[in-house]
């Protein structure tokens, strides 16, 4: 069957502004001089360090690790000392301990990092433990740890891995470049997921504006049977992993549920693509491709980006900003992205993008009392109330925002995006998702 504009029930349609860099090849980034990289980048335990002040460390040396099952190991991005380990704010909000390197310029690579062989000579079992080594984790979100992903549970069958090319968050681009430069390693990665996870089919969806993705993707998979390209409807948030699910695949996963729940999987581009390369070639997740956008960017490219490079640097290499400071600075887009207080915190394995906004893009509009149109419960993907669960939240009733699924908010913006009194509907569901997870972790 051939799949083709599939999409999903609600969600928003906005300006992608992605015009500014997917016509862009990625380029390397310029080797920083120092490295701030996070020893707890990702969802689960943090890592403890391996290294110390005033050790000689290599690219992809080990430098954080954590014996919890949900973790992932830290590598360093550089060769060069260690100069401290400092607490550290980073884009993500928290403070946490960060190895500080700074580079000594060769890029000495550890004598470790080798190719692991031919994938049909790996088992499962080694597949997973190679991108568990390789520390890879969802570079698309929240950050999971891969290897946790790729091992459910005996009872959950899995009959299908999906990647998520959709790429719906307005301005980025990186996956896209991806798909387009190197369109073999993703099919090689899906590939590597399959035969770890155990299942026979594999789907790539990617939106319509992509056309040279969907290209490239195509011929590169032309003679791969069990692999196949969806291609979606425009529309946010396709990319949301569950969204994706149900758009190619016809399947709700329930609430409080889990992909694995209605037997898929789902990987994003960059991760796939970071999979592909730990088997190929041993390398680990210490570098990713960073959109820098924006009309507050005087040169915004797609780049190679090591991990823990401070914010300014990366926008020192697109030029600087534009005449007059920055409107905003954000951690990814413009719909999930985090807003940032300071240029001064690194790139992290789940930075997708830098996006600078002007001061007038930035300016906020005012904010109207709710005129009960319904349009935010229209376009929420996730077929809640928000403005219930505001409404809730604001006045701090946390256990009825809990009884209307506020845990399922995806926390997509499109409820704040449609709705005319600009209201902080997204915002004030976030906070009351915080306090009812804080809530049950007093009470259990």
């Amino acid at each position: 069957m051939k799949l083709r504009d599939l999409t999903f029930k609600g969600g928003v349609a906005v300006s992608d502004n992605k015009g500014l860099t997917n016509h862009l090849s990625i380029e390397s980034a310029e080797e920083p001089s120092i490295v701030m990289i996070p020893l707890h980048q990702h969802t689960g335990a943090p890592c403890e360090p391996v290294v110390k002040a005033g050790d000689e460390v290599k690219v992809g040396q080990v430098i954080g690790q954590s014996q919890a099952f949900v973790s992932a190991p830290v590598h360093s991005s550089v060769s060069g000392t260690v100069k401290e380990i400092a607490s550290m704010a980073i884009p993500t909000g928290p403070t946490v301990d960060c190895v500080v390197i700074e580079s000594d310029g060769k890029n000495t690579m550890d004598k470790s990092i080798r190719p692991n062989g031919k994938l049909e000579d790996l088992s499962p079992e080694e597949l997973i433990q190679i991108i568990k080594e390789a520390g890879i984790t969802g570079m698309g979100g929240a950050g999971f740890p891969a290897h946790v992903k790729f091992s459910p549970p005996a009872e959950k069958k899995i009959d299908t891995i999906l990647i998520d090319g959709a790429e719906c968050e307005p301005y980025l681009t990186a996956d896209h470049r991806l798909m387009v430069e190197e369109p073999e390693k993703i099919i090689y990665g899906l590939k590597v997921i399959m035969k770890a996870v155990g299942v026979d089919r594999g789907i790539i969806g990617i939106e319509t504006n992509k056309p040279d993705a969907i290209k490239a993707l195509k011929e590169a998979s032309k003679d791969e049977e069990n692999i196949s390209i969806a291609t979606l409807k425009v529309k946010y948030p396709q990319g949301d992993e569950k969204r994706l699910i149900d758009a190619i695949l016809g399947r709700q996963v329930p609430s409080g549920g889990l992909p694995m729940d209605v037997g898929a999987v789902v990987s994003n581009i960059s991760t796939t693509r970071a999979i592909a390369e730990a088997v190929m070639e041993g390398k680990p997740l210490y570098e990713r491709v960073v959109t820098v956008t924006g009309r507050g960017i005087k040169n915004p490219k797609n780049l190679v980006v090591k991990i823990g490079t401070p914010f300014k640097d990366v926008i020192q290499q697109c030029g600087g900003f534009n005449e007059g400071a920055p409107g905003k600075i954000v951690m990814g887009g413009p719909m999930m992205g985090i807003s940032q207080y300071s240029i001064d915190v690194p790139v992290i394995k789940g930075t997708g993008g830098i996006l600078v906004m002007t001061e007038e893009e930035a300016k906020p509009e005012p904010m109207h009392p709710c005129i009960r149109c319904g349009k935010c419960i229209e376009v929420c993907p996730v077929h809640l109330q928000p403005l219930y669960l505001s409404s809730y939240s604001l006045k701090g009733d946390f256990d009825r925002a809990e009884a209307l699924h506020a845990l399922d908010c995806v926390e997509c913006g499109a409820c704040s995006f449609q709705c005319p009194s600009k209201r902080p509907l997204v915002e004030s569901i976030r906070l009351a998702k915080r306090e009812i997870i804080a809530n049950r972790k007093k009470t259990n």
